[in-house]
């Protein structure tokens, strides 16, 4: 994991994701691109989007374009 990625801060886990739920994605508010975390493991690797990215993402699960 790239050294900057352990500053990062702002985590939040969606309303939408249950107690239960075990594919759970956590989000740092208030960075330039939009960091995403495996809620499971929260000291992993972090894929950093870009807005843009982060926009399409969720409009492709929105769609049910990604699914389980």
């Amino acid at each position: 994991m790239h050294s900057a990625e352990h500053a990062l801060t702002g985590w939040y886990k969606s309303s939408y994701s249950g107690a239960n739920q075990g594919e759970c994605l956590e989000v740092a508010r208030g960075h330039a691109t939009v960091p995403v975390r495996d809620s499971k493991t929260p000291h992993g690797p972090v894929l950093v989007l870009s807005t843009d990215g982060w926009t399409t993402f969720v409009a492709a699960v929105k769609d049910g374009i990604l699914g389980a």
